[in-house]
């Protein structure tokens, strides 16, 4: 699937921050535009989480997937 390879693509973009701050992301799910990740490692329970996943992963995958509307956290 082109979308799930561009969502992919996208969260490697932002691997190097997040390992730096001891986290990491996975893509669980892409329909209709939304994007599910889990948040491992430090990002799991950061206090900046919402700004990780509003400014660094939404903005990486918007870059490469336009079409998307949200990117959400799952548990």
């Amino acid at each position: 699937m082109e979308t799930w390879e561009e969502v992919l693509a996208a969260l490697d973009q932002t691997r190097p921050a997040l390992l730096a701050d001891g986290g990491d992301v996975e893509l669980v799910e892409v329909n209709d535009g939304v994007i599910r990740v889990r948040l491992h490692g430090a990002c799991r329970e950061c206090p900046a989480r919402e700004h990780t996943l509003l400014h660094i992963v939404m903005r990486a995958v918007k870059e490469r997937v336009p079409s998307a509307r949200a990117v959400l956290a799952v548990p």
